[in-house]
């Protein structure tokens, strides 16, 4: 068993998202997940992601807020506990067009290449 407390988390950049801070929950480490990594996101208001495609799969897990998606033609709204999964090679676009703050957790698959133990 491991727990990694919450003020351990490191912080990261997230290619092409915009207004967001990034924090590394688990993966990417020693010790912890070895097929995917999980991720926490905070949103400010107007902030989001896209629109991009990647390769591999991604769920998002909303805790507070509420998230604009945009994939396939489609526009939703997910709020607090909504889950929402895109398929790789999907382009999606996220954001926040609230006033409050969307914290999310985002769980994803290693990039190919990227082994447990070792920061990308």
């Amino acid at each position: 068993m491991l727990i990694k407390r919450f003020n351990e988390a490191e912080p990261y950049e997230a290619p092409n998202h915009q207004a967001c801070t990034s924090l590394r929950l688990a993966g990417f480490s020693e010790v912890g997940p070895e097929n995917y990594w999980v991720g926490c996101s905070h949103f400010l208001p107007g902030g989001g992601a896209g629109p991009d495609a990647s390769p591999l799969e991604k769920v998002y897990v909303v805790l507070s807020g509420q998230l604009t998606v945009k994939a396939e033609g489609k526009i939703e709204v997910a709020g607090p506990m909504d889950t929402v999964f895109i398929p790789g090679g999907e382009e999606r676009e996220i954001r926040n067009e609230g006033n409050d703050v969307v914290t999310m957790i985002v769980v994803m698959p290693y990039p190919p290449g990227a082994a447990p133990g070792g920061k990308s």
